[in-house]
């Protein structure tokens, strides 16, 4: 007899539907799986032979073959388990759907017949949500909160193929998914303040104009000047997350399988600390199932890389392409995904292996080992920091203060109102935020004055700037007049946004 079921495939960070055909015939016992299934897959056949027993059911004795269509797409994962099993049961006529509504079955089975939470289940409730909102997806206990957020789809949860089963002969009701408010989910967050930060003036602005328009930030300066300090305080100036930026962020996280059950939600802007020695896989993204890397995980946050010139070589070129197009394609013999990478990069580095060149101490690197660190960032990959800023070591007055410096609630005030502002410019556009101004955009938005354009035309030649520098001078330079509340871009602002160009030169080109 031959049945049918659905479930659902992971590709990237999209999920695309599948059907599950299970064919029993009166032979050799035999168990076979086609369709390009994955190894996981196919290990699937001792589970559901053990998991069918142990539910109370026959496991057929016969020949059994499971064909995963469309059979030219590559499949991974071990949630086909709860389709494969359902269908087998149906094929073998020991149950019988007496459901009308198409259902949808993603779930691994244990030994004993219970369902174990899968990553995936919010990809794949949207697809759903788009393709096939009629439908009902069954999906384990586990996976409640996550498959409850996509409110506008009835997901349904369960504990054993039992419990699946007995559903579908009409024997008994499973529950819906907790479609629970955005705002049961949130966490609060103890993050923080950016008034704990003595000195580093200039520090603390960059910051602001880089959370403004999501640009990209480089700090360079002796060890100890609070580098890491600042950096770990920008999630608290960070405007809160719109319901569709949530919604793809822990879309991502999902498929990564490092989701909360109790709090499936990610509702903070993601902070992503990778350590110097990651490989360019766990950053870029990669492996041999093609996962979503680090990039990815600080999708609409921020990515901290401290020690920049301590991370490879692959690593620091590979971060080129993503930070140019916003999205990285992970290609791989058996499948290409493109994941989405906007984010803001932030990193630090000392201007010398000792740590002190140009500082206050006397630096002990010769000319060459100091030439040697700094090679190691690209021209290439410094064009692409927006903003470069020199972080000093801070002085002894600064540290006895007692009066504290503004907040990062009144610094976050002032970032939301500018996004605002970038909001309601680009509301016909695809782009959200100054940083992702394509070339037409920065020609309309970013008119300069007489005075200004001459100025920028006097810095372009003096200091040999390249296209893109000049791009993202003038992003910068839109962010600074959004954080002023001003329509046009004034000399000041062009300054400004000048000044955090300077470092290259200083330490680059000496």
């Amino acid at each position: 007899m031959l049945a049918t079921t659905n479930t659902l495939v992971i590709g990237g960070i999209e999920a695309q539907p599948v059907t599950v055909e299970v064919d029993l015939q009166a032979a050799l016992p035999t168990f076979d799986i086609v369709g390009l299934a994955s190894a996981a897959i196919k290990e699937a056949r001792e589970r559901v032979r053990s998991a069918i027993k142990n539910s109370g059911y026959r496991f057929p004795n016969g020949k059994i073959v499971v064909n995963l269509a469309p059979a030219d797409m590559k499949k991974e994962g071990s949630h086909f388990d709860l389709a494969i099993a359902i269908g087998i049961l149906i094929a073998s006529e020991q149950i019988e759907s007496v459901r009308n509504l198409p259902h949808f079955f993603a779930g691994e089975l244990s030994l004993d017949g219970s369902l174990r939470s899968v990553p995936g289940i919010l990809p794949m409730a949207l697809e759903l949500q788009k393709s096939n909102p009629d439908c009902l997806f069954i999906v384990p206990e586990q996976n409640n909160r996550e498959a409850g957020l996509v409110t506008e789809l009835c997901s349904l949860t369960a504990n054993s193929l039992q419990e699946v089963s007995l559903y579908l002969q009409g024997q008994q009701e499973l529950s819906p998914a907790d479609n629970l408010p955005f705002s049961s989910l949130y966490s609060e967050f103890d993050m923080p303040d950016f008034a704990e930060v003595r000195g580093q003036e200039t520090a603390k602005r960059a910051l602001q104009v880089a959370a403004a328009g999501l640009h990209n930030i480089l700090f360079i300066g002796p060890p100890g000047g609070g580098k890491t300090m600042l950096a770990r305080r920008v999630s608290g100036i960070l405007p809160e997350m719109s319901r569709d930026e949530v919604l793809e962020t822990t879309r991502i996280y999902s498929v990564a399988g490092l989701l909360n059950p109790e709090r499936p939600l990610i509702a903070q802007r993601p902070f992503r600390a990778p350590h110097k020695n990651a490989s360019s896989a766990s950053i870029i993204g990669g492996g041999r199932m093609a996962r979503p890397g680090e990039i990815s995980l600080a999708q609409n946050g921020v990515l901290f890389l401290d020690e920049f010139p301590e991370f490879s070589r692959d690593v620091l070129e590979a971060l080129r392409q993503p930070l140019e197009d916003k999205v990285v394609t992970v290609a791989r013999a058996q499948a290409t995904h493109t994941y989405p990478a906007h984010f803001s990069l932030i990193a630090s580095m000392n201007p010398c292996p000792c740590g002190f060149y140009g500082s206050d101490v006397e630096c002990s690197c010769t000319p060459i080992q100091i030439q040697r660190y700094l090679s190691r960032i690209s021209g290439p990959l410094m064009d692409r920091m927006d903003l470069q800023v020199e972080v000093p070591r801070v002085k002894f007055e600064h540290l006895q203060t007692k009066s504290s410096g503004e907040t990062s609630a009144s610094i976050r005030q002032k970032v939301t109102a500018a996004r605002e502002i970038q909001k309601i410019r680009f509301v016909r556009s695809k782009t959200t935020l100054n940083s992702q101004m394509k070339p037409a955009e920065v020609q309309k938005y970013c008119q300069l004055t007489e005075e200004s354009s001459q100025m920028l035309k006097t810095a372009f030649e003096k200091f040999s700037m390249s296209a893109r520098s000049y791009d993202r001078i003038l992003k910068v330079a839109r962010t600074i007049a959004d954080l002023e509340g001003s329509e046009t871009i004034q000399f000041p602002h062009l300054a400004e946004a000048l000044q955090y160009r300077s470092l290259d030169r200083k330490y680059w080109q000496a």
